[in-house]
């Protein structure tokens, strides 16, 4: 290792030395040059009368003149070439300023003269022949000069990060419990190999990392480095795609020698799906430059020379698009998938990313956990860092629960939109849709438990209403998905029955609910159509993405499609039509104190649920609450030039809908 490092600072100065040989190679050519220019020809002194008769007889052919200099400035300097009949020679002469008059009157004389104001020496020629040389030698220069502007030179190397420090632990990362039990074991055969070579056993050449976005897969490589505390080279798949053929290959030959020289390891290779597609799939068959560069890493991988010490790690949230030879044996012998984190795997990350901030004693992070299901490491650092964002802006030291509670709905929703004006009507229409998703989720048995309910417009929502499940769970039953799709249905049932009218603020409940219900028919065998699957989601299962699907049914099964996914939600919106029938009391409390405080939280509803009332409204003023809508109200008509408030109805137990992603 140090004889690499002295390596490493001696290379400057080879550099430098290079560049002063160069320099003073192209001084001795530019020497001799002129020197043998000036030595080539002899020059003549002539005296004025033989120059005078070699002007008359236009023997001259050119002739530059320049002030002779000195005390006397009548005196000229006359320099050229003549031909004294056997040739062309050069010659030297100096004349008054009247003899300078009398040959320029000469008959042709005048042409030659070539009046020179600068005179010429032997110094500044040399000077002037320099120039060119200079010039280059300075763009040598500008272009060694420093680290950023030597990769115009080194593109071929490596350009993968080495970092020796021990920054990060697996005290550092929290929620993966049994990812960090499937790293021991290589972390112990880099800080003790000759155990695992003794017994027999050969360690894992590659760990592959998959798993949805944010949930630490980067994070948890570095761990693993700095727990065996070797060095850590880390490269992005990117970095290895270039427009130069042969660039890749180049890198990758360069990155595993220089990991052979600092071996014991690691290599982390983020998004490696960006140099590891399937091969055959390009414009350029089997010749094109990405396909040439996983040619090269899958041998350095696997192939004639063993990569003793080195652990080749990589992240991807596409695993279906990695080629077949990747994934074998010998190349990524194990494969992690890192999910989501659950409600005691998102705790220990609220304590983990806590640690730098200051909270009030009144802060549950059990309590919080509970609230995010659905959430990734990195959502639940962006959560807590928008917390402090709000504590600071109202010039506060510690973290409350408010903030927390108005990061969270950030987070999920976007920001509240306070300056947005609806009208007094809008605001009941949203009230009451509101409403209708919460009395669902409270009287029907398989639906979430309401945490919030909200009428601020957030995001291009004009309300929201959170709903989580009771308890986490992996499977969905039929009944807990008819309990989502009628939840979702409830806001327009609300409309239809209170204003005789309906709005497009249910939109985006719709899209949910038919989303659930097709699936529902065409991926679970939860219909009439049977335990057949006709729709297959292409696509890396971690990114949640199901617009490309692969069917198989003809057109006939597509009617049946559409009328199973038909019969569904007629069946759940005639069963959100009874539920809020049968409770419409509550309904009214609910859109009421709506009205009269914009947001309900968990405790709230429970009182209006066990008692009627909500003593901390009743206190106030109750001249915004209504306690029956008139039987001639009209709805708003739909305004075609402005989008309306649309409401969304948030269950963050399901990842269908837009706004429950996280």
């Amino acid at each position: 290792m140090q004889n690499n490092d002295n390596q490493n600072n001696m290379k400057p100065r080879k550099r430098v030395d290079w560049l002063l040989i160069v320099f003073i190679v192209i001084i001795v050519i530019s020497l001799i040059t002129l020197f043998s220019q000036l030595s080539s020809s002899q020059v003549k002194t002539l005296n004025y009368a033989d120059f005078q008769t070699l002007v008359e007889n236009g023997n001259v052919s050119t002739a530059e003149v320049s002030p002779a200099g000195g005390e006397n400035y009548n005196l000229y300097e006359i320099n050229g070439e003549y031909n004294p009949g056997n040739g062309q020679s050069r010659y030297y002469i100096v004349v008054t300023g009247e003899q300078l008059n009398n040959l320029m009157s000469i008959d042709g004389g005048s042409n030659i003269f070539v009046i020179n104001p600068l005179s010429e020496n032997l110094f500044l020629s040399f000077i002037l022949s320099l120039v060119p040389y200079l010039i280059v030698v300075i763009i040598f220069i500008f272009l060694f000069r420093g680290q950023g502007n030597n990769k115009a030179f080194d593109f071929a190397k490596s350009t993968a990060r080495l970092t020796k420090e021990k920054t990060v632990t697996f005290k550092d990362v929290a929620g993966c419990d049994e990812e960090k039990e499937e790293l021991v074991e290589i972390i112990d055969f880099l800080r003790n190999p000759r155990k695992y070579v003794e017994v027999g056993a050969r360690i894992p050449k590659g760990v592959l990392l998959a798993g949805p976005p944010g949930t630490g897969k980067t994070l948890l490589a570095k761990a693993c480095a700095g727990e065996a505390n070797v060095p850590f080279f880390s490269i992005s798949g990117s970095d290895f795609v270039e427009m130069f053929v042969g660039v890749g290959a180049s890198r990758v030959r360069d990155m595993f020698k220089t990991a052979k020289e600092n071996a014991p390891c690691i290599i982390f290779i983020d998004e490696i799906d960006a140099v590891g597609r399937q091969r055959g799939a390009g414009m350029g068959g089997g010749h094109d430059e990405r396909e040439q560069t996983l040619n090269q890493l899958l041998v350095e991988m696997d192939g004639f020379n063993a990569n003793i010490g080195i652990i080749v790690m990589a992240a991807t949230n596409r695993p279906d698009v990695l080629d077949p030879a990747l994934l074998r044996p010998g190349r990524f012998d194990r494969q992690i998938t890192i999910n989501l984190p659950d409600v005691i795997g998102r705790e220990a990350i609220l304590r983990v990313h806590a640690r730098n901030k200051h909270f009030d004693s009144t802060v549950n992070f059990k309590e919080i956990a509970h609230r995010i299901p659905g959430f990734s490491g990195a959502d639940i650092e962006n959560l807590l860092n928008e917390a402090a964002l709000l504590a600071a802006r109202e010039n506060k030291k510690i973290i409350s629960v408010y903030d927390i509670d108005e990061a969270i709905d950030r987070v999920m929703m976007g920001p509240a939109k306070k300056t947005r004006k609806m009208t007094e009507s809008e605001r009941k229409i949203v009230a009451y849709h509101e409403a209708g998703h919460a009395v669902i989720g409270l009287k029907l048995e398989d639906a979430s438990i309401v945490q919030k309910v909200t009428i601020i417009p957030r995001g291009q929502a004009g309300g929201y209403n959170l709903m989580i499940p009771a308890e986490e769970h992996y499977l969905e039953s039929q009944s807990s998905l008819r309990a989502k799709i009628t939840g979702y249905l409830g806001g327009r049932v609300s409309e239809e029955i209170n204003f005789n009218d309906v709005t497009t603020g249910a939109q985006n409940d719709f899209q949910m609910a038919t989303r659930i219900a097709r699936a529902m028919v065409t991926e679970y065998g939860m219909s009439n159509l049977g335990p057949v699957q006709y729709e297959q989601p292409q696509g890396s299962i971690f990114l949640g993405r199901d617009y490309l699907k692969e069917k198989n049914f003809s057109d006939q099964i597509g009617l049946e499609i559409d009328k199973e996914t038909r019969r569904i939600i007629e069946e759940c919106y005639d069963l959100a039509k009874k539920i809020i029938l049968d409770n419409k009391e509550l309904l009214d409390n609910i859109a009421n104190y709506l009205l009269k405080v914009e947001t309900l939280t968990k405790p709230d509803i429970d009182e209006i649920c066990e008692t009627g009332h909500l003593k901390r409204a009743d206190e106030t003023d109750n001249s915004n609450m209504v306690t029956s809508l008139p039987d001639d109200f009209d709805a708003p008509e739909e305004n075609p030039e402005v989008k309306p408030n649309e409401s969304a109805s948030e269950n963050t137990s399901s990842s269908d809908g837009e706004n429950s992603e996280n």
